[in-house]
């Protein structure tokens, strides 16, 4: 009975953690696309430069 409920609590964990990745990468994709396609120039520069840094092909 313990075995059974540490596998279940094991697979609980991962699903969380699964969870939380997704949020966070949703999240991260969504600051960088409107922070991209921003309209004001400083805005929009700021995320240009960064992507640049980071060598993350923009254009």
């Amino acid at each position: 009975m313990t075995t059974a409920v540490a596998i279940g609590s094991g697979n609980l964990e991962r699903a969380e953690v699964l969870k939380a990745a997704m949020v966070a990468l949703v999240l991260g994709l969504g600051l960088l696309f409107l922070t991209g396609f921003a309209q004001p120039e400083v805005i929009h520069n700021a995320a240009h430069d960064v992507r640049h840094g980071l060598s993350f092909p923009c254009h």
